[in-house]
């Protein structure tokens, strides 16, 4: 079969129906191209049927839907390229965004940091060798070379929000050049003059409560997702004749003192109690004020909550010669890198891998611990959570011991002899190892093993919502969907209880005729749908109606929860699952309310379809009778 240009065959079909003039909408779904257009007799549906790469065409729902199966997702991108008909919408491939918030939170950090993993991982790795040149006497500190060095190091670090600026447009769909000028704002010398000034500072005559926006991480991200709601209002208000100047304009005129004026105080206040909150409990429980400190460090950072409490540790060393706040970040900042260290000899991603071995490195050698948490801990979440618990332990202990620093240093190894002189040293290397040795551990025996990226090129995933994998390899023994290599046999198992039905009495033509595959349909007994065969999951609709699922052995399955359900937008679907995830068969995909798939007015009917038939020997479905979850409902030869 000849090789399909998905760029022309988008040109095609957007002329083929009369061009965009003629589309009020486009969105897909998990295998359809699905069109709302203005008049359907300027649609020739036989010629665009014959395009190489559609399957076939149908009028459903109001739509006019070219059935193209699983890359119906990258034609529609080429769509996109070529028209403004494409956007966030309900039917793009994105895995919906399911959990409690903190999760839903992480998701966004992540996938807002993985394009620049590379280059924060790369200054990361420069910053711990120029601290260690510098420690043992190798390079000048005070050298103009050190200082060219530093500035390359450092520079992506400072500038920060403006790289985020960047992958914050492209995520909320917003000007990334207005963006970057927002964050270019944030960052420029004069605002970080006032922030470090004593006399207060006002805008317009209103009080204005100023912070350093420099490395900051949320601020940015929360700007840029408020430029959003700003440009689509002046795009939609404004006149034609003056918008393309004029929405910037006023977009940064508003977003820049909206920014200082909230995010600042907001910020800033918070790291005051909590700054006031911790000193207190220094007093009367040190243990407890260092497993806060040890443990949610970085979660203060990520929050930019640390600024309310670096000042209180530069004063501690000005008053008194040292810092107790700093003693239990030691815990906290190797604790994460040790974590990170766990996952280069976890995970099977070689990518994900590539990056975890200099950033535990920066981590360790000079308490760099942005390559490591952003590009490696956050995205997969336990090791996260593991290095937190680690700084919990180390923390509780070396404050137990009072310990602190001498000098205001980055918590790191190369930075341990500031950690000598206060406090019960024993104690604070106890309680260091005891992070460490936690957060490793916990990470390598129960984090995520992600699976091996397969695709030639593979790159840290860059999807907003790419978790952890499955914690181990199906056994052998395992009644799932993949069996052993040796047979060929592939059982695809019922991804729910219920009622057989043969696909070609499926209520839609395109299922029904196998065009896109053998398979069968399930009148489902629960809304619990589980995953059929053992794989990754290589498509979970935003709507989470629809999962598309790879076996090692090949045999790529579609689990289609209902008929025509994209149209409820997500609405009584949770999913459980996210693209790129390894699931064993039998792990849950989603949760459906079949109450308001029914009330709404739709067919419950879980189709299970084999998509790749073409390429197998044979694939035999099971006809008639009820399926437990769990029994064979297809046999595959492959």
């Amino acid at each position: 079969m000849a090789t399909v240009d998905y760029r022309s065959l988008a040109g095609d079909i957007l002329q083929g129906v009369g061009g965009e003039k003629n589309i009020t909408s486009a969105t897909h779904c998990a295998t359809r191209l699905r069109l709302k257009l203005r008049d359907d007799s300027q649609a020739d549906q036989a010629a665009i049927e014959k395009l190489p790469g559609v399957i076939t065409v149908m009028k459903a729902g109001g739509q006019f839907q070219v059935v193209i199966g699983n890359n119906v997702p990258t034609v529609y991108a080429e769509l996109g390229k070529i028209t403004k008909l494409t956007g966030d919408d309900a039917g793009s491939d994105e895995p919906v965004q399911h959990g409690n918030l903190f999760n839903r939170f992480i998701d966004l950090i992540s996938s807002i940091f993985s394009p620049v993993i590379w280059p924060l991982a790369a200054a990361g790795l420069l910053k711990a060798f120029l601290s260690m040149a510098t420690q043992f006497g190798w390079l000048d500190p005070a050298s103009q070379t050190n200082v060219i060095l530093a500035a390359t190091a450092d520079a992506l670090f400072y500038f920060l929000p403006i790289f985020l600026a960047v992958t914050a447009a492209k995520r909320f769909k917003t000007n990334q050049f207005t963006s970057m000028a927002i964050a270019g704002a944030l960052v420029y010398p004069s605002i970080v003059a006032l922030a470090a000034q004593p006399e207060p500072v006002n805008f317009a005559g209103i009080p204005m409560v100023m912070m350093n926006y420099t490395s900051s991480v949320l601020p940015i991200i929360v700007a840029v997702w408020l430029q959003g709601y700003a440009e689509r209002f002046l795009t939609r208000v404004l006149p034609s004749a003056i918008r393309n100047f004029t929405t910037p304009l006023l977009t940064l005129l508003v977003m820049v003192p909206l920014v200082l004026l909230t995010v600042g105080p907001v910020t800033t206040f918070a790291a005051q109690g909590l700054s006031a909150g911790i000193n207190a409990a220094f007093t009367f429980a040190p243990w407890l004020a260092g497993a806060v400190m040890g443990g949610f460090w970085q979660v203060f950072v990520l929050f930019g909550l640390h600024w309310g409490l670096v000042p209180g540790m530069l004063n501690e060393i000005a008053t008194q010669g040292y810092s107790l706040l700093l003693g239990p970040l030691l815990a906290a900042v190797l604790g994460q890198a040790a974590a990170t260290l766990a996952v280069m000899f976890r995970t099977r991603n070689k990518a994900r891998r590539t990056v975890a071995g200099p950033a535990a490195l920066s981590g360790f050698l000079a308490g760099i611990t942005e390559p490591a948490i952003y590009g490696v801990n956050l995205p997969l979440k336990k090791p996260f959570y593991f290095g937190i618990a680690g700084g919990v332990a180390g923390g509780a202990i070396a404050a137990a011991g009072g310990s602190g620093a001498s000098a205001f240093v980055f918590p790191s190894l190369l930075g341990l002899p500031a950690f000598s002189q206060v406090g019960n040293f024993a104690l604070q290397l106890l309680g260091t190892g005891t992070a460490v040795a936690i957060a490793f551990s916990l990470t390598f025996f129960f984090g995520p093993r992600e699976e091996a990226a397969s695709d030639a090129g593979t790159s840290v995933p860059e999807t907003p919502a790419e978790t952890e994998a499955a914690a181990a390899p199906v056994p052998a023994s395992a009644p799932s969907g993949t069996a052993a290599a040796s047979t060929g046999t592939v059982n695809v198992l019922a991804p729910v209880a219920g009622q057989a039905v043969a696909l070609a009495d499926v209520q839609d033509k395109v299922f029904a005729s196998g065009a896109m595959g053998k398979g069968l349909g399930i009148i489902p007994a629960d809304g619990r749908i589980c995953a059929p065969i053992s794989g990754s999951i290589k498509a979970a609709m935003k709507t989470g109606h629809a999962f598309g699922i790879k076996s090692e052995d090949g045999v790529e399955v579609l689990v289609h929860i209902g008929i025509d359900t994209v149209q409820l937008q997500g609405r009584g679907f949770d999913s459980a699952v996210t693209r790129g995830q390894q699931v064993c068969a039998g792990d849950l995909l989603a949760v459906v309310d079949l109450d308001v798939v029914r009330e709404a007015g739709y067919d419950t009917t879980t189709l299970v379809m084999v998509t790749n038939t073409a390429q197998l020997g044979s694939v035999e479905p099971v006809t008639g009778g009820t399926f437990a979850q769990g029994d064979t409902a297809i046999t595959v030869q492959a």
